[in-house]
């Protein structure tokens, strides 16, 4: 009766640190998944993207600030884009559509080769007379160190990557830097069913590049921050399980 209420013990300590461990590793994320069983994936609220935590204001090495000057008798200035009132985006808040066209290929293939063999051998034939002498001739061995080593090693490896993203997505101007380029964030979430769909455009763009429809492609975004993801139930039935990733980052094999 003792050793059976011993392993019941064990086995409740046993699914007590397993449920520990779980929650340790999940933290907020499985209990909020836990209590959207059933329901569909709630989206996520529009908000100041400046207020985020992990916001940081961008800063980029700046010309001299060059001071506007007018023409007498003109209603031209001296560095304006046009004549009539510019619709593209310039300021904080204004919006602008990001045509997101990344089409990559890449196909690389590498082969090493290498071999090398190793051969030491040393010893002693004659030391002081030692031939003469019976006794010494016994003792010391004619050969006092013999090695071979041979290493080979035969790496290949291959990648064959297709990747093509073709949408559209309006962003918003977070911040005007001193040289007028226009750091733009913005975000676009779809939800099919029980699944979303995340797309994250970030970078900084020159009002230059901005077209008269008040698009810019997305090649011609600096530093550029392009996510394009999901979560839901199909998202969370293609993840490893906790135990998994875990297994995987602390197995030395």
């Amino acid at each position: 009766m003792s050793a059976f209420s011993s392993a019941s013990r064990f086995r409740r300590s046993a699914i007590s640190a397993l449920l520990l461990s779980a929650s340790a590793l999940g933290g907020c994320s499985s209990i909020d998944r836990l209590s959207q069983i059933g329901e569909q994936p709630k989206l996520s609220a529009i908000d100041n993207p400046t207020t985020q935590p992990g916001y940081k204001p961008v800063q980029m090495p700046m010309p001299k600030p060059e001071v506007a000057s007018y023409s007498p008798n003109s209603l031209w200035r001296s560095g304006s884009r046009a004549f009539f009132k510019d619709q593209r985006a310039t300021h904080v808040g204004d919006l602008l559509t990001v045509t997101v066209n990344i089409t990559d290929k890449a196909n690389i293939e590498n082969e090493t080769q290498r071999s090398r063999t190793n051969k030491e051998d040393s010893g002693i034939t004659d030391f002081i007379g030692s031939k003469t002498i019976t006794q010494a001739n016994k003792i010391l061995p004619g050969r006092i160190l013999t090695a071979d080593s041979t290493a080979s090693s035969d790496g290949k490896g291959s990648v064959n990557r297709t990747e093509a993203l073709q949408t559209n997505v309006a962003a918003v101007v977070t911040q005007v830097l001193p040289n007028g380029n226009l750091v733009v964030e913005g975000k676009q979430e779809i939800r099919v069913n029980y699944e979303i769909r995340e797309l994250v455009v970030a970078g900084i763009v020159r009002p230059e590049d901005i077209q008269s429809d008040n698009t810019i492609d997305s090649s011609k975004i600096a530093q550029a921050r392009i996510a394009y993801g999901g979560r839901g139930q199909i998202t969370d039935v293609q993840q490893p399980r906790y135990g998994q990733q875990v297994m995987d980052v602390l197995l030395p094999f």
